[in-house]
């Protein structure tokens, strides 16, 4: 049995012969019940002293990898080889390469991405220093679970003012981001067995989150006008319906009025919840801001908003308007799935907010934003004229192009991702399959104009 035993390098020469007769063992080089060597002959050939081979062999009796059989000599137990999996070996030099072909040849198309190179570091650096100078003690400890109140104060006024929506402070939970305020809505609102209803198509992580909770999700329509409430079902009461009347995703169609009043009426009579989800309604194109259903019902209404698109994604800020029938409890939820959302980037968030910080990059990103949304239709009918309808324009960070003669199929999909361009389509989001295979997702807001072109004559001439 060779061991590498090395006395210059300061380890115990103890340790060293455990180490290695025991990874000798589990590897199964050594089987069991095979004879090892005594202590003096060890001690011999390793030249070292035999109390060295006997305290090592004393720590694998002990820990039962070997046993000693009286007037027979030293043996390897049974049972104690293990058989790991293989290792992965991972080529670092190939992963930077991926990495780095992926970030500056691959275009992708993604839908709620801002300009992130865009964003006002300096200033949200300057005010983040200054809220750590000056932060109570409280904000560094574990903190409020419903939110800083100074930050929901905030929230309150500036949703009364660009949103409309009349709150209290007290009907605000601040969340670490949407997705974490829609998994908390499903934790109140659904039960085994309750019933969801669900635009269709729809955020793929909305349905992930709700398929956690329940079995029953229910896809419902919606066209250019947002979901369809004469397809609500009207002989079971549902426990909530999720909706984004604002900007629908991903079709981009707004809630009519009439359709607003019909899911207000229809959530008084089953006695459901709306979960409005209001996720990039600060970028509209054209007409005045569109009004909330919040503001038409604040008891049936739960509200969800989120700063991933209006700042960046990696500040984990979002928030929930509760009616205050559902506070307490979902701010005991809140406590248990993480005690609190960062309290110095809700203080951040909350000066940004005061300084006029938020509406200032808000008014500057939606000049950016529309042009980039010009840019994109102008390609899309440059390449493709009169082949292309779009859906969705009005408002947002994305754009639905309906191609007349396309069918976006894996095959097709596969040929796109192979030039270096990364769609999204429609049907991917749909529950109901085959009414929106000519349909795809494109965003904007983080392309500039050179990328945009780009990218669409790449898709130009894989489909020609």
């Amino acid at each position: 049995m060779y061991l590498n035993i090395q006395k210059e390098i300061g380890s115990s020469l103890i340790k060293q012969i455990y180490e290695q007769v025991r990874s000798m063992i589990i590897k199964g080089e050594l089987k069991a019940h095979e004879r090892l060597s005594s202590t003096r002959e060890m001690a011999i050939n390793l030249n070292v002293s035999r109390n060295t081979v006997i305290t090592a062999y004393e720590m694998l009796i002990a820990e039962g990898y070997i046993k000693s059989v009286p007037g027979s000599g030293i043996f390897i137990s049974q049972g104690a080889e293990f058989a790991k999996p293989p290792e992965r070996i991972i080529d670092y030099s190939v992963t930077a390469f991926s990495a780095k072909e992926l970030s500056e040849d691959i275009i992708g198309f993604h839908s709620g991405t801002p300009a992130l190179d865009l964003f006002p570091r300096n200033k949200w650096s300057r005010i983040a220093g200054q809220v750590i100078k000056e932060a109570p003690d409280s904000a560094f400890g574990y903190d409020y679970p419903q939110g800083r109140p100074e930050l929901r104060n905030t929230l309150a006024a500036y949703l009364k003012k660009t949103r409309g929506i009349n709150i209290c402070p007290e009907q605000i939970i601040v969340t670490t981001g949407a997705k974490q305020g829609l998994s908390l809505v499903a934790k109140l609102l659904l039960q085994p067995g309750s019933e969801a209803l669900i635009e269709d198509p729809s955020n793929e992580n909305v349905k992930k989150i709700f398929l956690f909770h329940t079995d029953r999700i229910t896809p419902i329509e919606a066209d250019s006008e947002g979901i369809r409430p004469e397809l609500f079902p009207q002989d079971r009461s549902p426990a909530l319906v999720f909706v984004t009347p604002s900007h629908q995703f991903p079709l981009g169609g707004v809630l009519s009025i009439q359709r607003r009043l019909d899911l207000i009426r229809y959530a008084g009579k089953t006695g459901c919840y709306i979960v409005e989800d209001d996720y990039d309604s600060e970028f509209r194109y054209r007409g005045l801001p569109i009004s909330s259903l919040q503001e038409l019902d604040n008891e049936r209404v739960i509200y969800i908003g989120t700063f991933s698109k209006t700042l960046f994604p990696s500040v984990r800020l979002g928030y929930i308007v509760l009616p205050d029938s559902l506070v307490e409890q979902c701010s005991e939820l809140k406590r248990l799935m993480d005690h609190h959302t960062n309290s110095l980037n809700q203080l951040t968030l909350m000066r940004f907010i005061e300084n006029g910080e938020l509406e200032r990059h808000i008014r500057r990103m939606k000049k950016i934003y529309r042009k980039r949304r010009n840019s994109l239709i102008e390609c899309i009918n440059e390449y493709f004229p009169g082949k292309v309808r779009i859906m969705g324009e009005t408002a947002g960070m994305h754009i639905v192009a309906e191609f007349t003669d396309v069918e976006f199929s894996p095959k097709l999909m596969k040929s796109i991702e192979g030039v270096g361009l990364k769609i999204f389509p429609v049907e991917e989001h749909a529950v109901i399959k085959g009414k929106h295979r000519h349909q795809i997702i494109l965003g904007y807001a983080h392309l500039n104009n050179t990328d945009i072109r780009n990218g669409i004559l790449r898709l130009k001439e894989v489909l020609d």
